[in-house]
């Protein structure tokens, strides 16, 4: 086991913390699946409006990849398909029947064609482009990421409570899949006993819980190689298929934020509607910002809205604190926030978790080249540069600079502390796209 410091980066400590680390159940009858979740699929549709499904069942496939497949996490109706600008498929709605119905697969099956039709498949990326792996390709190496440095992140050691058994097969079937290595990659304060994989601990500030993170300061990713990426969660989801022979959707999510009344651990089922894990815990609902995921990455979503992918953290702060604040960015307030010493509150020192509402503070501007983005980006990457290169759209340089070893996640960070508040994780997520489109 190597022991990895990184150095760059920051934690972010933020009221909204889960004091009490009990499980509650929460009920829910109407599921979602978000098709943007699945970046690198075009969906086509096998289960119809009205049709009756069990958990497991195909909803839809991909176009370019039929073999390529989301499943659906309950038994019951689609109840709607939710279409967009050009009959894009935004959303596929399922009312559960309460009847547990659940798809048995063989678990003798192959390992890749399993996981494909399972839909567990999709759980996972590739680098490059960030997308769900293609299947005609076989990863370098595999890694997976055994903790989560993000603001107000769930402890992995409380979701893989009681599952170690079956992270280890996960780990053994992920292994079958590639001819180089597995690395899981841990905190130094919860490292779980497994064999057959190489394991890393990474002590230091976020993004050291990234796969990108990872992956940079392990083995990097080179032009013309591919690796793939998840999470040990997914990896014991894995295991348990093959253990099994049904894909567990069940999931434990951290609910989170300082407009939460009681911030708490909610066990559901994948999909699930926002309001049944918030019910009334939330403060001035009518002036709060719901995210599923953490603040810097997740996605924002309506109070009748669903959890997305990856189904572990909803956080909720307010709106807009205070819409008439007095003198405004020059406010000499020590409750104000900054990396910097731009305000007083650094007089305070960084243990009194901070508050923060969605208000952005400023407008976009023209890049401000002061070494912001290498104080955040723990990986061998000029991300200044490399962002030019992206909105120029200039491959040549792009690929010199590193594109095919970052995903929008690792410039999530970047994006926080950027001066000239630009929105760096769609500008990274766009540029990959046109990418993989040229290059494919």
């Amino acid at each position: 086991m190597a022991e990895i410091k990184i150095k760059k980066g920051l934690n972010l400590n933020l009221e909204g913390a889960i004091a009490d680390t009990t499980v509650t159940d929460a009920k829910c009858t109407t599921f979602a699946v978000i098709p943007d979740d699945f970046t690198g699929i075009v969906p086509r549709l096998d289960a119809k409006e009205g049709a009756s499904v069990a958990a497991g069942d195909v909803l839809y496939h991909d176009k370019t990849h039929p073999e390529v497949k989301v499943t659906s996490p309950v038994a019951g109706r689609v109840a709607a398909v939710v279409r967009g600008e050009r009959r894009k498929i935004e959303a596929i709605v399922i009312e559960a029947d309460g009847s547990g119905k659940t798809r048995r697969f063989d678990t003798s099956a192959d390992a890749r064609e399993l996981l494909l039709e399972s839909g567990l498949w999709c759980a996972m990326r590739q680098r490059p482009y960030d997308i769900v792996p293609d299947p005609a390709v076989k990863p370098r190496d595999i890694f997976i990421t055994a903790f989560d440095s993000a603001p107000l992140a769930p402890d992995f050691a409380l979701l893989l409570k009681g599952k170690e058994m079956y992270l280890q097969k996960g780990i053994e079937v992920l292994a079958s899949l590639t001819a180089g290595d597995v690395y899981l990659g841990c905190s130094p304060e919860w490292v779980p006993e497994v064999k057959g994989c190489n394991v890393n601990t990474f002590a230091g500030p976020h993004p050291a819980g990234n796969a990108g993170v990872q992956i940079a300061n392990v083995k990097p990713v080179n032009k013309g190689e591919t690796v793939w990426t998840l999470d040990a969660v997914t990896a014991a989801r894995i295991g348990e298929l093959f253990s099994t022979g049904a894909v567990p959707f069940d999931t434990i999510v951290a609910v989170t934020g300082e407009s939460v009344k009681r911030p708490h651990y909610a066990r559901c089922t994948m999909g699930c509607s926002i309001s049944s894990l918030l019910g009334n815990d939330v403060d001035d609902p009518d002036n709060c910002r719901i995210v599923s995921g953490n603040l810097l990455t997740g996605s924002h979503v309506a109070a009748d809205g669903y959890l997305r992918f990856p189904y572990r953290q909803v956080s909720v702060i307010t709106e807009v604190a205070n819409p008439a604040d007095f003198l405004g960015w020059a406010s000499l307030s020590p409750r104000r926030f900054s990396i910097y010493h731009s305000f007083t509150r650094w007089l305070l020192g960084r243990g009194k978790p901070a508050r923060f509402d969605a208000k952005i503070n400023g407008g976009e501007r023209a890049i401000i080249m002061s070494g912001e983005y290498d104080r955040m980006l723990p990986m061998d990457i000029l991300g200044e540069y490399l962002i030019k290169a992206i909105i120029a759209f200039d491959i040549d340089k792009m690929e010199q600079l590193g594109i095919y070893e970052v995903a929008p996640e690792d410039f999530a960070l970047c994006e926080f502390a950027d001066t000239s508040k630009l929105p760096l994780q769609k500008i990274v997520r766009e540029g990959l796209d046109k990418l993989y489109k040229e290059m494919n």
